[in-house]
């Protein structure tokens, strides 16, 4: 029997591959799904501790620093979560002969593409979250040769806080909203994430490496706004806007199309 860790169980990822294992049980596989409070990743010793008591063939690091604007400010906290924890976990693996499973993001680009970007485009990440989650997969890639990286982006569910479920509270509280239109991205359902992570799991899948997992459609957040409306029942009036009306600490990619 394979035996699978999923760290940051009960983030949005965490919950939705939860969501999945109990719809599509396998008898050839056991899931431990473990959130911060019962392994947090950041602590060495905790790690080394827990792989030294449970043996695995797999892990997946849902676990991560996810609030870009705070982490400008916050920056030991988001390299502890999104870069020294994978080192830790990417440490463990390799003895244990483990596949880890690393999400990251489209933020390592720097969004001066006009294509949409490759894994083996060139990295350049232009806020503290963004160089966390690069250096995250450094560590993942030198350390554990099974390594499997997943860049995804905007990713979204009926879990925590997301732009889809601020979108959702905010048409519901009001009549009109601003949303940016000039950056591009593609949003991406958690749940489809869950259930490709699953299939890699099932398949054994050995392509070790960097890949891009992300929704099919490109569009800007105002373009996701205006489908969340629609598909939802809206009749909130959705006003685009450029970024430079919508200030934040941390500066985003204007283009992070995952190709």
């Amino acid at each position: 029997m394979k035996r699978i860790l999923v760290t940051g169980a009960n983030g949005q990822l965490g919950k939705c591959l939860q969501d999945y294992v109990a719809k599509n049980p396998s008898s050839r596989h056991q899931f431990l799904f473990l959130d911060r409070s019962q392994l947090d990743v950041s602590q060495k010793e905790i790690v080394e501790t827990f792989f030294f008591s449970n043996k695995i063939d797999f892990c997946v690091n849902c676990a991560a620093y996810t609030a870009v604007d705070l982490a400008e400010t916050d920056a030991e906290n988001a390299f502890k979560a999104n870069a020294d924890a994978v080192k830790f976990l990417a440490e463990e693996c390799a003895e244990q002969n483990a596949t880890l499973i690393h999400i990251s993001t489209d933020y390592v680009f720097d969004g001066e593409s006009e294509e949409p970007y490759l894994p083996d485009d060139q990295t350049n990440p232009i806020n503290v979250y963004g160089k966390s989650k690069l250096e995250g997969e450094r560590w993942a890639m030198d350390i554990n040769p099974k390594s499997i990286i997943i860049r995804t982006s905007w990713v979204y569910s009926q879990y925590g806080k997301n732009f889809y479920t601020t979108m959702m509270r905010l048409m519901s509280e009001r009549d009109e909203l601003n949303v940016v239109s000039d950056q591009i991205g593609k949003p991406t359902n958690a749940n489809d994430l869950a259930a490709y992570i699953h299939h890699l799991i099932l398949s054994n899948d050995t392509q070790y490496g960097i890949r891009h997992f992300a929704g099919p459609e490109q569009m800007s957040w105002f373009e996701f706004a205006q489908k969340i409306a629609k598909e939802n029942g809206f009749k909130t009036q959705i006003n685009p806007i450029p970024t430079s009306q919508y200030p934040t600490p941390a500066k985003r990619p204007m283009w992070s199309v995952l190709g």
